[in-house]
């Protein structure tokens, strides 16, 4: 267990999904350029009107894209190992809080719900018609692959960070993605009925 600078935030962070954000708080200012400074990781914690959740995800800054003037940051972060947090504490600026990282424990998919989760993930991609960062197909979290890709909504993404066994991530992801594709589909058809004719007709 050691103890964690956290930057709460209304997002999730997945295991290795990068993300841009505008640092501007001078008490996240504080958090990030320590970070850079000794090349540590902190934690990102989804928080919202619900308040703040026990488990997030330990992010590294990868780049700086801009510097300004009066001390704000663009940077780029990448997501790491996953955490609970065991207790808040009171020790910076920041909030911070003790952590032990946080593993799965559960049972692996087999091939074929791999297989069907990818297939899925392709018919989104495919019916989105939009080019994506090149998926590894082959990694040990491929749940984590495809949600870091797909934008599947914050409760989602938190639950599938909360779920501790990959295979019932996949299988979870599968059903969302299937039925994700579907409504995408149809929502492109009905745009391009809509350009082709200027009405829609009722199935």
């Amino acid at each position: 267990m050691d103890e964690l600078g956290l930057f709460p935030l209304p997002a999730v962070l997945m295991p290795g999904e990068q993300a841009p954000l505008h640092i501007f708080e001078p008490r996240y200012r504080e958090l990030i350029a320590e970070c850079l400074d000794r090349q540590a990781d902190f934690g990102l914690v989804l928080a919202d009107d619900a308040g703040m959740r026990v488990v997030g995800t330990r992010a590294s800054v990868v780049e700086v894209l801009e510097r300004f003037p009066d001390g704000r940051l663009n940077v780029v972060v990448e997501g790491r190992a996953r955490f609970r947090v065991v207790e808040v504490t009171e020790t910076r600026s920041f909030a911070t809080a003790e952590v032990d990282e946080l593993d799965d424990a559960g049972d692996e998919p087999t091939d074929e719900e791999r297989a069907r989760c990818l297939a899925a993930f392709d018919r989104v991609v495919a019916a989105a018609d939009v080019e994506l960062d090149e998926l590894d197909r082959e990694s040990e979290f491929l749940s984590f692959e495809i949600a870091g890709r797909i934008d599947l909504g914050t409760d989602v993404k938190q639950e599938l960070l909360e779920t501790r066994s990959e295979r019932e991530r996949v299988v979870r992801l599968a059903g969302l993605l299937d039925r994700a594709a579907k409504a995408v589909s149809r929502e492109r058809e009905i745009r391009e009925r809509a350009s082709s004719n200027g009405r829609v007709e009722a199935l």
